[in-house]
């Protein structure tokens, strides 16, 4: 009984399929290579995230008047740091707005600037309200936190840090502080509590 299969000439791969997959595993094995000289890289520099945080602050001026007209100053020392031994880092975009009860009193504002190798930086943000006229409530709020010794202050806001990680590229992310300072209302000390955009 003759067979229902005949074996013809062999089909050739074409060169066009051979081209691709020489191509496709070249891609693959420079993926791998990178993963490997980034992992290795990550290990060497070990990289540490540059945060923003609050280390001082003082209430330099609290006045209220009978028509209920407030008028504040406050100093807030914000630092920069750049824990990375191998890098420098540059921040831009950093404003915070310094608010009391949900009413914004100042925007702090700086230009761009850098942080060197393993060093951080002081900023010295003068906060000078406008006269702000309070509701009877709300000045009674004041009032009230006057005679308590404690006023508090929320300041919200962040700032861009980037850094190059030697041949690896840079990185860029957001530094954002959502904290409260609090003050003696009589003397103006800031009474310390953690203000920070670091992880915990």
């Amino acid at each position: 009984m003759p067979s229902k299969f005949s074996s013809g000439p062999e089909k050739r791969t074409s060169p066009l399929v051979w081209f691709a997959a020489i191509i496709c595993t070249i891609l693959t094995l420079a993926v791998i290579i990178a993963g490997i000289v980034t992992f290795i890289g990550y290990l060497v520099i070990h990289p540490r995230v540059p945060f923003v945080s609050v280390v001082g602050a003082s209430l330099d001026r609290l006045l209220i008047d009978y028509a209920g007209i407030l008028e504040i100053q406050v100093t807030v020392v914000i630092r920069a740091h750049n824990g990375n031994e191998n890098a420098h880092a540059s921040f831009s975009e950093s404003s915070y707005f310094l608010s009391l009860d949900g009413k914004n009193l100042a925007q702090l504002v700086a230009g761009p600037f850098e942080v060197s190798k393993n060093n951080s930086v002081d900023f010295n943000y003068v906060a000078v309200s406008k006269p702000i006229p309070l509701d009877p409530e709300e000045a009674e709020d004041v009032d009230l936190s006057i005679k308590n010794d404690r006023i508090t202050f929320d300041l919200k806001g962040g700032t861009k840090a980037r850094w190059r990680v030697g041949p690896l590229g840079s990185v860029r992310f957001s530094c954002n502080l959502n904290c409260q300072l609090h003050f003696h209302a009589l003397n103006g000390t800031y009474i310390p509590s953690r203000c920070t955009s670091k992880a915990k």
